[in-house]
């Protein structure tokens, strides 16, 4: 994997992972199109590296808001926090039964098997676009709540908590496209939808980054030498930056959409998105 391959794929990652179109099928397509293995440790590991550029990008576009909002008053930050970890929990709880499921029942008969083996898949990436674009369409049909529209509660924040689970285990699957989706299908208000699906992955991508950087150093069994470790997380460090920046551009082309009621044209995307990664699917890519 040279340089030139980590800076498309995190110009890449960076324009869609925020956007409710699926950073993670985008990259993978990307990946195998220029002769790379999506589900080495190496590659996940990218990923998830530029996973956390966009992180901070979506920390500092909403810092503004989050803090008027989640962080008006110490009981206005409890109540957000709780109904942020709640989701979280359901997340988790959700992602770790679909993982445990598939990787008994559906790659049983392969040795030491991964749910990332899954994630190289192009024909389900293809099912999982289409899945999500159907979503989104159906929630920008729907047109989007007024401002003043119910706030997230103890129920909404569970739904979307369990909604996000199932978006784990599938590239393809937007996680933003889905979460949002259903907070404005349960009548939440635009932007307080945009604004806890967004504090939601915040919270998500650490655990996930921990996860990744195990299993890398699992797979190479290295020593923890200054040298061994740069050559491993060079590559991400670099990809996080330049993901950082594209985020930061992508946020606020989505809030745009958002806020002009174009929600829906996400989905059609994914649609023709999904028909691309099948025929590349049935081509053999």
């Amino acid at each position: 994997m040279t340089i030139v391959h980590i800076l498309i794929l995190a110009a890449v990652q960076g324009a869609a992972e925020l956007l409710p179109v699926s950073s993670s099928a985008h990259v993978i397509v990307i990946a195998k199109l220029m002769g790379l293995d999506p589900t080495t440790p190496e590659m996940t590991l990218l990923l998830v590296m530029l996973h956390t550029g966009t992180m901070f990008a979506v920390i500092c576009y909403f810092w503004k808001s989050w803090k008027s909002g989640f962080f008006a008053s110490r009981r206005q930050f409890t109540a957000s926090l709780k109904l942020i970890i709640l989701a979280t929990i359901l997340t988790g709880a959700v992602g770790l039964a679909l993982k445990a499921l598939i990787e008994r029942f559906v790659l049983g008969n392969v040795p030491h098997a991964e749910i990332e083996l899954l994630f190289g898949n192009l024909g389900l990436i293809s099912a999982a676009l289409a899945a999500a674009g159907l979503l989104i369409i159906i929630a920008g049909l729907r047109g989007t709540p007024p401002v003043e529209s119910r706030e997230i509660g103890t129920g909404e924040s569970i739904l979307i908590g369990m909604v996000q689970g199932l978006c784990l285990p599938f590239r393809g699957f937007s996680r933003s496209g889905a979460t949002i989706s259903v907070a404005l299908l349960l009548g939440v208000a635009r932007v307080k939808a945009e604004e806890f699906s967004f504090a939601l992955a915040v919270v998500l991508t650490p655990p996930v980054i921990a996860r990744e950087i195990l299993r890398l150093l699992k797979a190479h069994e290295l020593a923890t030498s200054g040298a061994d470790l740069m050559g491993l997380f060079l590559p991400g460090v670099v990809g996080m930056v330049s993901s950082f920046l594209a985020g930061l551009l992508a946020l606020r082309w989505l809030s745009n959409w958002l806020e002009k009621g174009r929600w829906r044209f996400f989905g059609y995307y994914c649609l023709c998105a999904s028909l691309v990664v099948f025929i590349f699917h049935g081509i053999g890519v």
